[in-house]
């Protein structure tokens, strides 16, 4: 065991005492307090003693089944980050960190890997404690990968979109537009083995039924009228990267066909030619549209949703994140004002109050326009009601501003939650489905709620 300056705690749990040996001998650079156990029975007692924040322990202990031990640490301490050991699956590893685990690492493990891993994980941590004392710079604290947050909401999206990122091979993000869902795949991209590979996007709303088949899939010389020579479509040029297909839930039920063809074997047929062609691609689709509706309603394949809905991320609206968008105002500010040339520092309180009530059914993209026009119209070197777009510039009903006064949004979310809650008598699961949100996050919620009424609170699911 070796003691560390930020009292991050690691519990390993393994019967080979050599392999414990070497992994605690590659960690004794690391500021990490490192426990070891053999067993699960042990592990458990462990687990209620030193409350690490790190587990590493392997899937073939005897004891409990399978990916059970995952279920139950998470279900009694959400915060901790689970690394899970065993031979190479692709499968085993997705089902794990659909589970919750942070990582999957194949035996015989790489213990630079490990150790890498494990320094990222008490980076994490130090930097966790130091945002409760930072009041600067927190635009750059908070950015992702090209997205801004600070609401669980969004730290929860960030952490999935690491867990997922180096495994996924087809994911579906759901959000209303303008929440940045295409800000969502690129982070996955960005962040996977085939980040150098091609990002290819394709609006499916985009496109007329009788060109997105050809867009997609290519077709061949004489395939149609006007198909004067051989084209390739987006999923042979971006084999080995990327597909992006934006407003999935747009796309007609014969490209849909194919699509899961694509999906299925690995290969495209261009319009025209029954010649299949290997492809090796990622599919990331997005939609703001109910597809189990839709899967109901006939109008979109309900085999195709199930194998592209494997890994979901679901991106909230700017309703639910409110806390983001002083955030948010910032970094537009700061982004408009220097692409303008313009001496622009901040957003008088007046202005605020008027952004703050606002419901923005665009999302993100209606503040950034919103903030974009500000910047252009403003005068003075702080941005005022009158350079304000003309809606925000009526006047606000006094008593809606009382009424939005008398609680807070966290307030407001913890009502919601236990009505929620209370609706589907008491399953956390459930309520977590309902939300659009991982489980993980209804824990959280219910400990700050615990917490601030000076009581615990039953984690039963």
């Amino acid at each position: 065991m070796n003691s560390g300056d930020t009292g991050l705690k690691m519990l390993i749990v393994n019967d080979d005492p050599a392999m414990l040996k070497s992994v605690v001998a590659a960690l004794s650079s690391e500021s990490v307090e490192v426990f070891t156990t053999p067993g699960i029975e042990a592990a458990l007692e462990q687990l209620t003693k030193i409350h690490p924040q790190i587990v590493l322990a392997d899937l073939s202990l005897p004891g409990m089944a399978g990916l059970a031990f995952v279920d139950h640490v998470l279900a009694n301490d959400p915060g901790i980050d689970f690394i899970l050991t065993g031979h190479h699956s692709t499968e085993l590893a997705v089902e794990a960190i659909r589970k919750g685990a942070c990582d999957y690492l194949s035996i015989p493990l790489d213990l630079e890997r490990l150790r890498s891993r494990i320094h990222l994980l008490v980076e994490a941590g130090r930097m966790r404690r130091e945002t409760f004392r930072l009041d600067r710079d927190l635009v750059d604290i908070f950015q992702f990968q090209g997205m801004i947050g600070r609401s669980p909401l969004m730290l929860e999206i960030f952490a999935k979109i690491r867990h997922i990122a180096p495994y996924f091979q087809t994911v579906l993000i759901m959000g209303e537009t303008g929440t940045g869902k295409e800000l969502v795949a690129r982070a996955l991209h960005d962040l996977s083995p085939v980040a150098s590979s091609p990002f290819v996007v394709c609006n499916c709303s985009a496109l007329v039924e009788t060109l997105l088949e050809s867009e997609l899939f290519g077709h061949v010389r004489g395939a149609f009228t006007g198909a004067t020579q051989n084209k390739q479509g987006l999923f042979e040029y971006a084999s080995g990267g990327t597909v992006f297909l934006d407003e999935v839930g747009e796309m007609p039920l014969s490209a849909q066909a194919k699509l899961l063809r694509v999906l299925q074997n690995h290969e495209v047929q261009r319009v025209g030619s029954p010649i299949p062609i290997p492809v090796n691609v990622r599919v990331i689709a997005a939609t703001h549209r109910d597809l189990p509706r839709m899967v109901a309603e006939g109008k979109f394949r309900e085999d195709l949703f199930y194998r592209l809905s494997v890994l979901q991320i679901s991106v909230p609206s700017l309703a639910h994140r409110k806390e983001d968008i002083p955030l948010l105002q910032r970094h537009f500010l700061e982004k408009y004002a220097k692409l303008y040339n313009k001496q622009i520092t901040g957003i008088t309180r007046r202005a605020q109050v008027r952004l703050a009530a606002h419901p923005w059914p665009g999302n993100v993209r209606e503040l950034e326009n919103t903030i974009s026009s500000a910047c252009i119209m403003a005068i003075a070197q702080v941005i005022d009601i009158a350079d304000l777009p003309a809606m925000f510039r009526a006047p606000v009903h006094m008593g809606e501003v009382g009424r939005t006064e008398l609680v807070t949004l966290e307030a407001m979310q913890q009502r919601y939650l236990l009505q929620v809650l209370q609706h589907v008598r008491g399953n956390k699961a459930k309520a977590a489905e309902i939300l659009g949100v991982g489980r993980n996050s209804v824990y959280q919620m219910l400990s700050r709620m615990g917490s601030l009424a000076g009581r615990s609170v039953n984690f039963e699911s």
